[in-house]
């Protein structure tokens, strides 16, 4: 491998961020319990999300406007004021989480700083994002810092030109098959697949991957045996 970049994801492989979702989700599900069983309005709210991300995109803003439209729907716009203005606070609270780290990361980025240039390759909020970077301490690690709309073949592309490098010099290390790693194997690039235990339903494929640029390992410390 002649890698020069190493890009890392950041939600679910730098630090937790979707068991945060599901626990807000939970608590939706109760507020609205009168109207709609919980499973029946987990896959109402999904549905909603994924009509509404060619509109708000990823994140938590996107999601509280999901959740409010939600509960327009099942309560047959009856909804109460009371219980729109707590969907709003949940919303807060999403994202007034912590920065937890997850294990070994900083471990990883300390070990590779200086033999690679390191960089962040997200989407979602781009405040929001950058809030949680800031929060995180991790910004020191990064050379450069990319919060795209969507993780595709066209956006990695444009990646990997503004870094001044080709698609096998980089390397993709994230959570999501989806969209960490099957783009950038489209292009001619590598990637390690790092699974976390809670991955939103939108980012799963049903399909293996078999390509020789892709690996999967349990944890992120083992990323180093590769390179």
């Amino acid at each position: 491998m002649d890698i020069k970049v190493i890009a890392f994801d950041a939600d679910d492989t730098l630090w937790v961020n979707e068991p945060y979702f599901r626990r807000t989700e939970e608590e939706f599900c109760t507020l609205l319990s009168e109207y709609l069983q919980p499973h029946a309005l987990e896959r109402e709210l999904f549905k909603i999300e994924i009509d509404n991300l060619g509109l708000y995109g990823y994140g938590v803003k996107g999601f509280m406007l999901s959740m409010i439209e939600t509960a327009l729907k099942v309560s047959n716009k009856t909804i109460s004021l009371d219980h729109i203005e707590k969907i709003l606070d949940l919303g807060k609270n999403l994202l007034n989480e912590p920065v937890d780290l997850l294990a070994g990361v900083e471990d990883v980025l300390d070990t590779l700083k200086g033999r690679y240039r390191l960089v962040v390759a997200t989407k979602g909020d781009l405040l929001d994002q950058e809030r949680k970077l800031k929060k995180s301490g991790l910004s020191h690690y990064f050379h450069h810092i990319e919060i795209m709309s969507e993780k595709d073949d066209a956006n990695y592309l444009k990646l990997i030109k503004h870094l001044d490098i080709l698609p096998e010099n980089l390397l993709m290390i994230g959570n999501s098959l989806k969209s960490d790693i099957l783009p950038v194997l489209n292009i001619g690039g590598y990637g390690i697949h790092v699974p976390y235990a809670v991955t939103w339903a939108h980012e799963q494929i049903e399909h293996t991957i078999e390509n020789e640029r892709f690996r999967t390992v349990e944890h992120i410390k083992e990323i180093l045996q590769f390179l």
